[in-house]
């Protein structure tokens, strides 16, 4: 095993890596990552704009001073670890093991993308200075929380200020099974709802003086899933809607509820709009009957970034370090590009192979970081050769 302490010759995107990780920033702490970010961007020549809301710490960097923008974005805040006495090694101690694997917590979510981002970069400026478009780095703290004061108020900031950002690379850990074998180019929208019903609530002996709401909303519930809500499209797999929670009764077992709380969600296809989502629902429960209330949460919209400028360069930048063709997806949960995609900025994912995310030992080929980094240097090229005029 190589720890940090006697390591004697890792890359500098280990290294910054490593120097991430060891700072326990769970979410919204950031303890320090974006500082040290930060001094390397001003070292470069980036403007930096600190941007903290409330809690949560934000910052917005720009090296060039015109043409198209290309962001890179990510977030220093982690889930947190659990007790270390589940982990093989110290959750917030990095260290590479004898298979040649990074471990700790954030070494694939998403740490170990933001020192390959930021190693990227400094190998392209310096050796473009006067490249032409501008890049840049959106950082949050928030990504692993309620992301209501990360990307989300600083997308809110750039839009109030006009700021331009054309295309961005989100280092999400979208890789399957090898680095660079999948890019995120879109995302399935998500809307969430709690519904309360109402009944009557009444002794089990006396049902007729009572009115049970678990009995009224099951052939609801069975209704809205049975229901045919789309059928998907060729980027994205059908509207999918999922009970997660079933909340009732008094712990009685002679005693019939008054309520009845549901929660749910839809991942749904660009193929709805979650108003669409929202009028068919209530549709479905009043057709039944019910004395209901919902509560809705649209997390995030579907966004597609479609066969263009960024997908070509970041699918030529990955056949061209590592000699395979990348295949696009849609698949998998939210990410903070569904709030970047709304400047109508074009967006992907990539980033290392994400089997370890959010799990006890969390872990990530150390090599691959070294890859990944050759790669997002390999798109910038792509974008921003330093011999192509931009507008």
């Amino acid at each position: 095993m190589t720890s940090p302490e006697t390591a004697t010759a890792l890359s500098p995107t280990l290294e910054l890596a490593m120097a991430l990780m060891r700072r326990p920033s769970v979410t919204p702490d950031d303890l320090g990552c974006q500082a040290l970010m930060i001094e390397r961007l001003e070292r470069l020549g980036f403007q930096v704009e600190r941007l903290p809301f409330g809690d949560v710490e934000n910052f917005w960097a720009v090296h060039g001073h015109h043409g198209p923008v290309l962001a890179f974005a990510g977030h220093t805040d982690v889930v947190p670890s659990g007790p270390d006495v589940h982990w093989e090694y110290p959750p917030f101690e990095p260290c590479i093991d004898t298979t040649g694997m990074l471990c700790g917590r954030g070494a694939a979510d998403m740490k170990g993308s933001l020192a390959a981002m930021l190693t990227a970069v400094e190998r392209f400026v310096t050796a473009h200075p006067d490249h032409p478009g501008r890049i840049a780095f959106l950082i949050t703290s928030d990504e692993e929380g309620p992301a209501v004061d990360g990307t989300r108020a600083v997308v809110e900031h750039l839009r109030e200020a006009h700021d331009r950002l054309d295309y961005c690379i989100v280092g999400e850990p979208s890789s399957t099974e090898a680095l660079g074998d999948v890019i995120k180019n879109g995302r399935r929208g998500s809307l969430g709802g709690v519904m309360h019903v109402k009944g009557i609530q009444g002794h089990v002996a006396y049902p007729h003086l009572a009115r049970n709401p678990i009995h009224q909303v099951a052939p609801a519930l069975d209704a809205l899933v049975r229901e045919h809500w789309d059928g998907g499209n060729a980027f994205f797999p059908a509207t999918s809607f999922q009970i997660s929670n079933l909340r009732s009764g008094t712990g009685a077992t002679n005693v019939i509820p008054g309520d009845v709380e549901v929660v749910f969600n839809f991942r749904y296809s660009t193929e709805l709009s979650h108003e669409t989502l929202r009028r068919r629902t209530e549709a479905i429960l009043a057709a039944h009957d019910l004395d209901f209330h919902i509560d809705w949460t649209l997390n995030g919209e579907p966004f597609l970034t479609a066969a263009g400028e960024l997908v070509d360069a970041a699918v030529g930048g990955v056949e061209d370090v590592l000699g395979r063709r990348p295949a696009l997806s849609t698949a998998g949960g939210t990410s903070d590009g569904r709030f970047i995609a709304t400047l109508g900025s074009q967006v992907v994912e990539l980033g290392p192979v994400n089997a370890t995310i959010h799990k006890v030992n969390e872990r990530v080929r150390a090599a691959d970081l070294d890859d990944l980094s050759r790669v997002y240097e390999a798109i910038l090229a792509r974008l921003f050769a330093a011999d192509t005029p931009r507008p």
